[in-house]
């Protein structure tokens, strides 16, 4: 492949001479002839790689938009609380899948999962179509159910009457595919109407993203080793040969799909337990990727670690973040969700060069939807990152994790370290229903 082949999701761009846009003759489910579908695969910033579909019929002018993920469905699903205070809010950029649901609790309404297509709208789009949707049908049912129709009437104007952002509401997005979005209009700085949690999903969930465990699929529960993982004998596998042995299992490249292979192995942390580290490398297109799992389940507690960082020796520091932890650096008004980076087992400089690198290539600035305010927005922030990575400037590195499974080294063990600050604290019921924790499990601790 030569230096002037493009990649297959691409960023927006107007100037684009070849946006590879594909068209494919559909059938219409409006009166029955052939129309076109156009589609584009491209990247959001600061989402993923999405497929944009666009269908016309030119016999009836029936026309239909869709959004897909052009990745797979997330480990967890995700739950966003936004608070829509004014006009700016109502502006937001949202992208929904097709098992998005969306809640206003001050007027009891919801839109249920799957009963619309995934799209690309705003928080008022999202208005909009529910009350076209209930206005659908309204003449008839004035003749036919008047008292119905002056219901739904009132109720109508109460939504409409959440456009002209006078009263605030709360606008809840849940999607248990974990393909879902809302723009930051504060990006890269912290969105602070926004609350954003991720769940474990239930078994009803996985069947209804066609998720099913291999003994769900098969009469009788497979006992058989998976294809392509190296095992040892049992009387021969002990704790020091795990810890040693490096296991490989097949697998495919989360960015170009060809077949590769990860690698794990089970470590030891001194002073703190073991993990497992997964890691993935693709000869195919190059893709390099790290993680890390916690090899001992959820702690009792949640843990949230405080790290003063002020000279070059605090940057060596090794720092582990689990899956379930989110980040904070309080002088960059930084957050970073757990979803954003995974699991990671590096130092606090690793931390800020991965930081750095994601909002380079994932928050690209090359799209039209890239405004001057965000790109100038941007750079300041990208040059206060830069100052803190120099170390010119002092900062708190902050890591909360419900789940207790992240890590900070000590400089002093076993004696306390002054830049280093330890609390655990008692998980909220919130907080375990997101880890898929029941009282069950909790009993069992």
């Amino acid at each position: 492949m030569g230096s002037t082949s493009n990649a297959i999701f691409r960023n927006l761009n107007a100037d684009d001479p070849d946006p590879e846009t594909t068209c494919i003759e559909s059938y219409c489910v409006n009166c029955g002839e052939n129309g076109m579908t156009r589609m584009l695969l491209t990247k959001i910033p600061f989402y993923k790689d999405v497929i944009l579909m666009s269908f016309d019929c030119e016999h009836c002018g029936y026309q239909n938009n869709e959004i897909q993920s052009g990745g797979r469905v997330e480990e967890k699903g995700v739950r966003i609380r936004l608070k829509v205070e004014n006009a700016e809010d109502l502006n937001r950029t949202l992208v929904k899948s097709d098992h998005t649901s969306v809640k206003i609790p001050e007027l009891d309404f919801e839109i249920p999962s799957g009963s619309q297509k995934g799209e690309v709208t705003t928080v008022e789009g999202v208005v909009d179509r529910a009350v076209a949707g209930l206005k659908q049908d309204q003449e008839a049912r004035l003749k036919e159910h008047p008292e119905i129709a002056a219901q739904i009437e009132q109720f109508v104007e109460k939504l409409s009457q959440l456009k002209e952002a006078g009263t605030p509401f709360t606008m809840i997005i849940e999607d248990i595919s974990g393909n879902c979005f809302l723009s930051n209009p504060k990006a890269p700085e912290r969105d602070p109407r926004t609350e954003t949690s991720l769940f474990v999903r239930n078994k009803d969930q996985d069947h209804a993203l066609g998720i099913y465990t291999r003994e769900e699929l098969d009469d009788e529960p497979v006992e058989e080793n998976t294809a392509g993982v190296l095992t040892a004998p049992e009387e021969t596998m002990t704790y020091e040969s795990l810890l040693t042995e490096v296991f490989q299992l097949p697998s495919n490249c989360p960015s170009c799909n060809a077949p590769c292979t990860v690698n794990n192995k089970l470590t030891k942390i001194p002073y703190f337990k073991e993990v497992l580290i997964m890691a993935t490398n693709c000869d195919t297109c190059g893709y390099r990727s790290n993680e890390v799992k916690s090899g001992t389940g959820i702690e009792e507690k949640g843990v949230r670690l405080e790290v003063t960082v002020t000279d070059a020796e605090d940057f060596t520091r090794d720092v582990l973040k689990s899956d379930t932890c989110s980040l904070f650096i309080p002088e960059l008004e930084l957050e970073v969700g757990p979803a954003t980076m995974g699991g990671r087992f590096t130092t606090v400089e690793g931390l800020l060069v991965n930081i750095k690198e994601q909002l380079d290539t994932q928050g690209s600035m090359a799209s039209d939807s890239a405004d001057t305010d965000t790109v100038s927005k941007m750079n300041e922030f990208l040059k206060k990152l830069d100052d803190v990575i120099a170390c010119k400037v002092p900062f708190t590195l902050i890591l909360d994790d419900p789940a207790g499974n992240s890590y900070a080294q000590s400089k002093t063990p076993p004696e306390p370290d002054d830049k280093l600050k330890i609390t655990q604290y008692e998980r909220t019921d919130e907080q375990n229903d997101d880890l898929g924790i029941n009282d069950m499990v909790l009993d069992n601790y």
